[in-house]
């Protein structure tokens, strides 16, 4: 082991979630406590914020065990996020001298970055770059997605928060839509681009005085509005008030999302495209075929950070990963993701390790097949068992005047410190 003595810096990228912060804490309370990390530096706005020196000394920030406990239960990205993707090395060389040039100045050796699929990009982008130059750092990416659709890991932190408020929102809705006597659908759409895990999770919903929802559909199987509406068509029969669960990102036969008509092909800076409106376009066609009440709910933004309703083993999990990964990093690894190992048998139980980040970027999980039913409007038990122990326990918060309490960043960059050791 080849150990190297200077600062961190921590960056976040892409969605924010419940239990991103969860994990960022992990991180800062384990560099402080490292014999190799001097200082823990934090970078505003991700990959975007170390481009624009936008480096704050988050360690002497948070000083108290208080400010820690804080940060855990602070939704959405205390560091603020970005959507920026490196080019191609071979393509503009001139960005990576600029990034290497910043971590020389703030003698950084150590690199954490918190996110999705794309964030995993950065990772390996940097540590492929990183090895090109013989720059002496260690970099690691974090997992973090509502989406649980990174690869090589059970699953992602964030995701069962997400799930946890997709399933009592569901619930919730359910008992709403059938208190009045007439013919009903209500359609909710839940994000989920190409991976359906999340919009499984409405699977939850049902218990022993609730059926709903009726139906699920997820980007993992064709899509097609005239079975859908023969769906329902059955559903009606013995049903009077039918509650549909939906992903944004179901598509064709062809691959064409079914939303693409109302938002014009618009992309971020990834390529992907903006997805949203898929539940109006169903109210739409339903209300116009079967001629009964209907209402679409897009719960939006709203999944991502409730952390209101956050789940105590995602917010534990996200702390222990990121505390792991400071000590992976100390034993040498680099061009790594942690990820969540689920331990076989009865009792939910997982371990922490880590896989070569080449594996994860750019890949994405999706649902297995043989979890969705047949006809391709509903899940099996067995990914419903894969959720369910994701979703357990509640987070106690801080409030204040009967809301909750958040810790606010305080954002003042600072010039580079005087490097006391040399790698």
């Amino acid at each position: 082991m080849y150990q190297l003595f200077g600062n961190c810096l921590i960056g976040q990228s892409g969605g924010p979630t419940s239990a991103i912060n969860a994990s960022l804490c992990g991180v800062v309370e384990q560099a402080l406590k490292s014999k190799c990390i001097q200082n823990a530096y934090g970078a505003i706005n991700g990959i975007e914020g170390i481009l624009k020196r936008q480096i704050f000394d988050i360690g002497s920030q948070l000083k108290s065990k208080d400010d820690l406990e804080l940060l855990k239960t602070t939704p959405a990205a205390y560091l603020g996020s970005c959507r920026y993707k490196l080019p191609a090395i071979h393509q503009d060389t001139e960005t990576y001298k600029k990034i290497f040039d910043i971590f020389s100045q703030y003698d950084i050796r150590y690199f954490f970055y918190i996110g999705g699929n794309d964030s995993m990009d950065t990772v390996a982008k940097l540590s492929q770059y990183a090895k090109k130059i013989a720059y002496p750092i260690y970099i690691i990416g974090i997992p973090k997605t509502i989406d649980n659709d990174l690869v090589g890991t059970d699953h992602t932190p964030g995701f069962g928060s997400a799930a946890k408020f997709v399933a009592t929102t569901t619930l919730e809705i359910t008992r709403d839509s059938c208190v009045y006597d007439v013919d009903s659908v209500t359609i909710i759409e839940i994000m989920g681009r190409n991976s359906g895990w999340l919009t499984a999770a409405t699977a939850l919903a049902r218990n022993e005085y609730n059926s709903s929802p009726d139906l699920i559909y997820l980007p993992e199987v064709p899509f097609s509005i005239d079975k859908f509406i023969e769906d329902i068509k059955l559903v009606k029969k013995h049903k009077k008030n039918v509650v549909v669960a939906i992903s944004e990102g179901i598509k064709n036969v062809f691959g064409e999302y079914i939303c693409e008509t109302v938002n014009q092909g618009f992309t971020d800076a990834f390529g992907h495209k903006y997805l949203g409106g898929t539940a109006k376009i169903l109210e739409n066609a339903v209300r116009n075929r079967l001629r009964c009440k209907v209402r679409s709910i897009e719960l939006n933004i709203l999944q991502r950070c409730a952390i209101h309703m956050a789940s105590k083993t995602d917010l534990e999990e996200a702390y222990k990963i990121g505390q792991q990964a400071v000590k992976s990093a100390e034993n040498g690894y680099t061009g790594k993701m942690m990820i969540l190992k689920r331990e076989p048998g009865p009792e939910y139980k997982v371990s922490i390790d880590s896989i070569d980040i080449h594996k994860i970027a750019n890949v994405e999980k999706k649902v297995p097949v043989e979890w969705i039913n047949e006809q391709g409007n509903d899940i099996t038990s067995e990914l419903i068992d894969y959720i369910k122990p994701l979703i357990i326990g509640n987070v106690e918060l801080k409030l204040r005047d009967g809301l909750p309490v958040y810790l606010v960043l305080d954002t003042t960059p600072f010039a580079p410190k005087k490097q006391e050791k040399v790698v």
